[in-house]
């Protein structure tokens, strides 16, 4: 049971047991010091490679006898839903993550964000709300991280106090500890739906509408170069996750990412990831290598997770060379911006290439540009599906398909607005349908249009 109270300019999320009502007047310091003593008391008494072969019911057993030997001396009598919590508590600090894991188990939220040791926020629908959880210390949070990622073969000291990871269930994890961040050791874990949206998932949460889903569907089965843009937390891995879903089952997939997070069904995929430099700076493998290698092992589609640096040059010239058909997402605020950024990071690569020569390069490979943006309401929508027509003289030429056009917001904050056809079609068609890919004309009529 998870609920929702308002404190004063604020917004609590209490998960179910962790509110502190009925806890008999044990105070919080009471409650994590008394968790704390057990915990090591068990670990005194039971060896911890033996306690993580028990069942549940075994271990919760062992921490039962370990409370009963701790003294309680100066802490108010427990009460059956005290002891309860402080067994479950001592239990994911033996076999889970300690304090996150009842918003670990929780399948609605979709991140988790421990800013030090007494705040910890999650997200959910596109919302933030502060919860009640909190740690003992900083010691205690660094913990936590630790198991979250040696696990992962990571490693987070103050020789390396920043990791990128990535959880089995395909969950992001991020951590940063002092001193680079002043707050305490920060920890953020980006959650992934257990079963991917489908078509139909994005069109009830009003993220799409068929008919765009129609157009974009026709592109990615008609072997388009589609690049999803958009800011932190818009949806674009979803969206990506949507549109490889297109792609046909006889086709071999080789996906490219930082962290894993892309789930394609399909069942010829050869998944690629990143590494960083191990402590002595060396054996690092970055995304442009994995995009050069990937070239060699024979790709029908080529899915880069996010395009941040030089590897937009080997991609623009892989779409250009004959692997069309090619998905990636980058971080822009608009469709003309994420020309601008790939330009800027092709000039990464360090070729020196005159920026005409970068934008050809751009206009002949790419053909859609897909804009998702993240609402104030929290709501993610695909606010421009925007296609490259060439070049007027230095200047790459856009044209906006669809649109998302907001008319404001109503008295609870939702974003009122509607999808509409520019009524312009789409230069592509011709392509699509020599493919044999009909699309109807209604598409793309606006609202009100014959």
């Amino acid at each position: 049971m998870h609920t929702i109270t308002e404190q004063g300019q604020r917004v609590l999320y209490q998960v179910g047991e962790h509110s502190l009502e009925g806890m008999g007047g044990l105070t919080r310091e009471q409650r994590l010091d008394l968790v704390e003593r057990v915990h090591i008391k068990l670990l005194g008494e039971v060896d911890p490679k033996l306690l993580a072969g028990l069942s549940r019911e075994r271990m919760m057993d062992k921490i039962r006898a370990a409370l009963d030997k701790v003294s309680t001396e100066g802490i108010p009598p427990l009460t059956s839903r005290a002891q309860h919590r402080i067994l479950q508590e001592v239990y994911d600090e033996v076999n889970g993550y300690g304090p996150i894991q009842p918003l670990i188990e929780d399948h609605t939220l979709t991140e988790i964000m421990v800013n030090g040791p007494n705040q910890v926020y999650v997200e959910r629908d596109g919302k933030l709300f502060l919860t009640d959880i909190k740690f003992r210390d900083d010691a205690h949070v660094l913990r936590i991280t630790d198991r979250i990622v040696t696990p992962l073969g990571r490693r987070i000291d103050e020789a390396s106090p920043m990791v990128d990871a990535r959880l089995p269930d395909g969950s992001r994890v991020n951590a940063i500890i002092p001193p680079l961040s002043l707050v305490g050791p920060c920890l953020n874990i980006r959650k992934f739906a257990r079963i991917p949206f489908t078509s139909k998932d994005l069109i009830r949460f009003q993220t799409v509408t068929p008919p765009m889903l129609a157009l974009l569907k026709a592109c990615v089965i008609g072997r388009l170069n589609l690049v999803i843009s958009g800011g932190t937390g818009s949806g674009k891995t979803t969206t990506l996750n949507l549109l490889s879903s297109f792609i046909p089952e006889s086709e071999r997939i080789v996906t490219i990412e930082d962290a894993a997070e892309l789930r394609l069904e399909q069942e010829h995929v050869v998944r690629l990831e990143s590494r960083p430099p191990n402590l002595e700076g060396k054996g690092e493998i970055t995304i442009r290598m994995l995009v050069r290698n990937a070239l060699r092992m024979r790709p029908e589609r080529i899915i880069v997770g996010e395009v941040r640096g030089a590897e937009a040059l080997d991609m623009l010239q892989a779409m250009n060379t004959g692997h069309d058909g090619s998905l990636s997402t980058a971080h822009t605020n608009s469709p003309r911006d994420t020309l601008a950024r790939l330009e800027t990071m092709v000039l990464m690569a360090g070729m020196n290439l005159p920026s005409r020569a970068i934008r050809e390069q751009i206009a002949s490979a790419m053909h859609l540009i897909i804009h998702q943006q993240r609402f104030s309401d929290g709501s993610r929508k695909i606010t421009h599906i925007s296609e490259i027509q060439g070049m007027e003289g230095d200047v790459i030429v856009l044209q906006d398909v669809f649109v998302f056009r907001q008319q404001g917001v109503d008295k609870d904050g939702k974003v009122i607005g509607q999808h509409v056809a520019t009524g312009l079609r789409s230069k592509f068609l011709p392509l699509l349908e020599s493919k044999g890919i009909y699309l109807s004309p209604d598409i793309f009529t606006p609202p009100g249009g014959k």
